[in-house]
C-alpha cells in the first residue's frame, strides 16, 4: 500500500510540476533573485558575532548542496557536528560528541520529541521543509532547559511570504547508491496580512551499497549479495501546513506536519541470529521491506503569536506532539518466553515494541529595551506521556513534567564590548509505572523451583530541581573578534536510564537503569576568535567540559539468564568526566573565482572516576581535518555556478570504552558541481555530487553499524534539482 502511495505523489507532483509551469509562462513572469537574502546573510554574520556561544547558521542552499539521507547527515560538513547514522535514512546528531539526550532539536520554536534516546531513533525531520538551520555547539540549558547539556540544533521557521504573492517550488532528487528517488511541492501565497505554506514530499529508496562483500558479525560471516545490506530500504511520506496574519505589531502562525517513515534494519543485526536469515527471501528485491523493520509517524501542532505592546516584545508559543514508533520483528522465544505465542495476548505477534508518545507543551517569552540592556524574560513547561506495547520489554511506560523560568541581559557597553548574562530554574518530574512479564520464569526459592511473573519494573516517581547560569563577553574592535562564555547546564535522567530492564536486541545486550541517578550537571568554558582581513578568513573555537557526574552505560562481567542467549548486562552509572577539544575553520580568496578553505575539529574526553576511570565516551569522534576547493567561473546564461572537491582526513580513534572497538583512520574525497540555469525566464537550481568518489572502504567511529565493522556507503551521485516559481509576483 505505502508503495503504491508513493508512487501516486510522485505522479501527482509531476504533474503539478506541468501544470504550474505552463501558467508560468503564460503569465511571461521573470523569477528574480530576492534582495532579502543578502540582507539576512549580513545579520547572520553580525548575530554571529554578537553571540556568546559558539553558533553556526546554514540555509537551505547550503543543505542542498550537501544533501545526505537525513538532515543531519547533510549537516556534518559543519565542524564540530557528528552523526549517529542508521542506515541511509536515519541519523541522530552529535555536537562535540555529545547526542541521545544531552542534544535538543528545536523547530519552529518547539522542542522537537521522539523516542530519541534510543541509538536507531533518528530525527523525524523533512530536511526539504528546512530553511534554516542554528547549531549552538555547547551547553544551552539556560535557553532550552534540560536535554539542551550538549547543545542545540534550532530548525528556524520558514520566512513569511511577501504580500501579494503566490508561489512554491519544487525539488527532486536522485541517489545512485540506494537507487532513491524523491520529491516535494511547495505552494505558498498571500495578500495584505493572511498567508499560507504548504508541502508535501514523498521519498523511496532501496537497499544501501557498501564496498564490502562480507561483513562479520559477531565472529559469523554474512555474504552480501550485490555489495547491499539487506533490507535497509524505505520510505517517506511528509505534509506540512502553515497558516497565519501578519500584522505591523501583531503575527500568529499555526504550523502543522506529519511526518511518516518505515525503513529495514539490516536483517543480519537485529535480534535474530546472522545465520538464520533467509538470504533467498530478502535477496530477490532490494526495495522491499521486511521484518525487522519499523514504522514511525510524528505528527506536530504548534501555534507561535508575536505582539508588541509599548517597549515590549511578546512571544507566545503553544504545541502538540505525538511520536508514535513500531518496531516489527518475527517473534522468538527467548529465555523463559512460551515458544507457541499465545493467540489471547494483547499484543500483535510480530509487535516486537511500541512507542506512543504525547506532548502539550507552553512557552511565553518578553523581549525588552531598557537603556543599554536587552532583556529576556520567560517560561516554559512541557507535559509528555509515553505508553508501551509489544512482546518485548526495554523502558516502562510513563509521564513526565518539565518547566522552566529563566532571564537574560544583553548589554550593550559600546561599540566594542558587550556582556551576556543569564540565570534559569528548572523543574522536572518523572513518573514511571510498574511492568509484570506477560509469561513466566523458573525462579529458585528456599531450594525449590517455581514458576514467578517476573516484575520488570516498579513504580517510580523522580523530582529534580536546578539552577543554571552563563556569562559572556564580546569584544569587537574590528577586523578581529573575541568572545568568552563561562556557564553550567543541567540534564534528567530519562526512563531508559532510571528504569530500563530488558535486552536490546539491536546490540545483543541487557540493559539495566539506575533509579539512583542524579541530574547530570555540566560546567563549560567557550572561547572564540574570529579574524578576518583582505583574502583572509579564520575562526577558532576551544572549549573546556567539566562533568561531576556523568553518565553512562557501563558493561559489567555479569550475564541475563531470564530474557536472552546469555546477554552481557550493561548498566547506567555515573561518574566524573573532563572534555576539552575545538573547531578551527580557515579560509583562503586565491582569485576572484578560486577560494580554498580548511576545516579541523578535536575532541579529547575522559572519565576521572567510577569503573572505567582512564576511559573516554562512547560515540567518541576522532580528529579530523577537511580541505575544500571552491571554483566559481563566470559562464554565459549560467548564474551562481561552483565546482567543489573536499578531501577529508579522519585519523584513528584508539581512545575507545568497551565493547567499542578502535577504529582506523580514512580518507574520502567528495565532488560537487551546481548551476542556476535559466529558460524560458524560469530558473532551474541543479546540483550534483559525487560522494566517496573512490568508493573508499572505510569505518564511521560514530556509525550504529560500528560494532559489527559495517563499512560506510560507497561512492554515491546525488542529482538535486530545484525549480521555484512565482504565479502571482
Amino acid at each position: 500500500m505505502i508503495e503504491n502511495k508513493s508512487n501516486s505523489i510522485l505522479i501527482f507532483l509531476f504533474f503539478g510540476f506541468v501544470f504550474l509551469t505552463k501558467v508560468h509562462a503564460q503569465n511571461n513572469t521573470e523569477v528574480k533573485e530576492l534582495e532579502e537574502v543578502i540582507v539576512t546573510d549580513q545579520s547572520e554574520k553580525r548575530a554571529q558575532k554578537e553571540a556568546s556561544l559558539n553558533v553556526e547558521t546554514v540555509n537551505s542552499s547550503f543543505i542542498q548542496r550537501n544533501l545526505g539521507g537525513s538532515l543531519m547527515q547533510s549537516l556534518q560538513r559543519i565542524p564540530g557536528v557528528k552523526t549517529i547514522s542508521i542506515g541511509s535514512g536515519g541519523s541522530k546528531p552529535l555536537i562535540r560528541g555529545l547526542g541521545f539526550n544531552q542534544v535538543i532539536v528545536v523547530e519552529n520554536g518547539i522542542k522537537h520529541e521522539g523516542q530519541q534516546w534510543g541509538a536507531d531513533h533518528g530525527l523525524e525531520i523533512d530536511q526539504y521543509a528546512v530553511n534554516r538551520v542554528e547549531i549552538i555547539k555547547g551547553p544551552s540549558s539556560f535557553m532550552y532547559g534540560s536535554d539542551a547539556i550538549g547543545g542545540a540544533v534550532n530548525i528556524k521557521p520558514v520566512p513569511f511570504p511577501k504580500k501579494n504573492t503566490f508561489g512554491g517550488n519544487i525539488d527532486f532528487t536522485a541517489k545512485s547508491n540506494n537507487e532513491q528517488v524523491g520529491s516535494s511541492l511547495n505552494l505558498f501565497g498571500r495578500n495584505g496580512n493572511w498567508f499560507f505554506d504548504t508541502r508535501i514530499t514523498s521519498m523511496d529508496y532501496g537497499d544501501y551499497r557498501v564496498p564490502a562483500d562480507v561483513v562479520h558479525v559477531y565472529n559469523y560471516a554474512v555474504p552480501l549479495y550485490k555489495n547491499r545490506l539487506r533490507n535497509t530500504a524505505g520510505r517517506e511520506l511528509d505534509w506540512h501546513a502553515s497558516a497565519g496574519f501578519i500584522g505591523e505589531k501583531f503575527k500568529s502562525a499555526f504550523y502543522f506536519s506529519n511526518i511518516y517513515s518505515k525503513s529495514g534494519f539490516f536483517a543480519n543485526a537485529h535480534g535474530l541470529e546472522p545465520r538464520n536469515v533467509d538470504l533467498e527471501l530478502h535477496d530477490k528485491s532490494s526495495r522491499d521491506i521486511l521484518m525487522p523493520f519499523q514504522e514511525v509517524t510524528h505528527t506536530k501542532i504548534s501555534n507561535t503569536t508575536s505582539f508588541e505592546i509599548a517597549n515590549h516584545k511578546f512571544q507566545t508559543q503553544l504545541g502538540f506532539q505525538k511520536n508514535f514508533r513500531q518496531e516489527w520483528s518475527h517473534y522468538v522465544n527467548h529465555g523463559y518466553m512460551p515458544p507457541i505465542y499465545p493467540a489471547d495476548m494483547y499484543a500483535p505477534q510480530d509487535l516486537e515494541r511500541q512507542y506512543d508518545k504525547e506532548v502539550v507543551s507552553v512557552s511565553i517569552k518578553d523581549e525588552f529595551s531598557a537603556g543599554k540592556h536587552q532583556i529576556n524574560f520567560g517560561l516554559n513547561a512541557e507535559q509528555q506521556q509515553n505508553q508501551i506495547n509489544g512482546w518485548s520489554f526495554l523502558i516502562p511506560a510513563f509521564n513526565q513534567f518539565n518547566s522552566g523560568l529563566f532571564a537574560y541581559d544583553k548589554i550593550q557597553l559600546n561599540d566594542l564590548w558587550m556582556l551576556h548574562g543569564a540565570v534559569r530554574l528548572d523543574f522536572g518530574k518523572i513518573e514511571m509505572k510498574q511492568y509484570t512479564d506477560w509469561f513466566e520464569s523458573e525462579v529458585s526459592q528456599n531450594g525449590q523451583t517455581v514458576q514467578e511473573y517476573l516484575k520488570r519494573s516498579e513504580d517510580l516517581t523522580k523530582t529534580f530541581n536546578s539552577f543554571t547560569w552563563s556569562a559572556g563577553v564580546n569584544y569587537n574592535p574590528g577586523k578581529v573578534s573575541f568572545k568568552a562564555n563561562a556557564g553550567t547546564s543541567f540534564r534528567m535522567p530519562i526512563a531508559k536510564e532510571l528504569a530500563s530492564n530488558g535486552v536490546n536486541y539491536h546490540y545483543f545486550r541487557f540493559e539495566k537503569g539506575n533509579p539512583n541517578l542524579d541530574a547530570e550537571r555540566s560546567y563549560q568554558l567557550d572561547l572564540g576568535i574570529d579574524w578576518q582581513e583582505n583574502k583572509w578568513s579564520i575562526q577558532v573555537s576551544p572549549f573546556f567540559n567539566y562533568f561531576p557526574n556523568f553518565i553512562y552505560l557501563n558493561p559489567t562481567s555479569q550475564h541475563d539468564i531470564y530474557y536472552g542467549a546469555g546477554n552481557q548486562v550493561f548498566e547506567y552509572q555515573q561518574s566524573e568526566v573532563i572534555r576539552y577539544g575545538g573547531e578551527l575553520q580557515a579560509k583562503y580568496q586565491f582569485l576572484k573565482n578560486l577560494s580554498g578553505e580548511m576545516l579541523a575539529e578535536y575532541l579529547y574526553s575522559e572519565q576521572i572516576s567510577g569503573s572505567k576511570k582512564g576511559y573516554t565516551l562512547p560515540f567518541s569522534p576522532p580528529a579530523s581535518v577537511l580541505f575544500g576547493i571552491n571554483y566559481t567561473p563566470e559562464i554565459k546564461y549560467l548564474k551562481e555556478t561552483y565546482f567543489s572537491l573536499d578531501y577529508r582526513f579522519t585519523a584513528q580513534q584508539n581512545q575507545i570504552v568497551p565493547p567499542e572497538k578502535t577504529t582506523a583512520s580514512s580518507q574520502v574525497f567528495n565532488l560537487g558541481l551546481g548551476t542556476k540555469l535559466q529558460t524560458a525566464k524560469q530558473d532551474f537550481i541543479l546540483s550534483l555530487q559525487i560522494q566517496n568518489v573512490f568508493n573508499t572502504r572505510y569505518l564511521n567511529h560514530t556509525s550504529f553499524y560500528r560494532l559489527i565493522e559495517l563499512p560506510e556507503m560507497g561512492r554515491n551521485i546525488i542529482l538535486s534539482v530545484k525549480v521555484p516559481f512565482l504565479i502571482h509576483p
